[in-house]
């Protein structure tokens, strides 16, 4: 496991055994993760999402707490995986860091009150993410991908799809004006709660 650009996200790299008969993969170990955030990720819901070249999905959150953690790897076809810190109050506030997610060996795991959002980088990119809770819409919102406030560097050349939702989502500042965002000190004190619960 990498960690990313902030407090929350990692990279993960697991690894395929091959024969003559094909080949085996561990796809997601609770314990390595649990080792890593030091709480067991408990998994909810399984979503599975496919996207032509061009589709961008989020920028997704849901409030804190629970939130909904997210556990993301691309089976099939890439993507540009992006996780943006929108924790009001924390020192990377604003900031974003970006995967190219093109093998099923690695993963990205974004915890609760951060910020997720993808672009399909080819037709028929196939992405699977494990989330800590169900989708629940009252608690669920959205940020414009392509606010200027954030200034994702999506990549050139690739016309971009939104879904009505997303292209309709406001920006990164008027969500904080209406209180809307986590706040870093909500999500460490949730995320502590995990922790104190796991050790117990």
């Amino acid at each position: 496991m990498r960690s990313l650009g902030m407090e929350g996200a990692w990279l993960l790299e697991t690894s395929a055994f091959g024969d003559e008969r094909g080949e085996f993969q561990e796809l997601f170990r609770g314990r390595s993760l649990a080792s890593a955030c030091g709480y067991e990720f408990g998994v909810a819901q399984v979503n599975r999402s496919v996207s032509r070249r061009g589709v961008v999905r989020g920028v997704h959150f849901a409030q804190v707490p629970p939130g909904q953690a997210k556990y993301v790897t691309c089976l099939s076809g890439a993507v540009l995986d992006v996780v943006v810190d929108i924790r009001v109050g924390s020192p990377t506030y604003g900031a974003w860091d970006a995967v190219r997610l093109d093998d099923p060996r690695m993963s990205m795991f974004v915890e609760a009150g951060l910020g997720h959002a993808f672009m399909a980088l080819t037709d028929d990119a196939t992405v699977v993410y494990l989330t800590s809770q169900g989708y629940a819409p009252e608690r669920e919102h959205a940020i414009h991908p392509f606010d200027p406030d954030l200034g994702i560097a999506w990549p050139d050349g690739i016309d971009p799809v939104l879904s009505e939702k997303d292209d309709m989502a406001p920006g990164l500042k008027e969500l904080a004006r209406h209180g809307l965002l986590p706040t870093f000190e909500e999500c460490a004190r949730f995320h502590r709660a995990l922790r104190e619960r796991s050790v117990a």
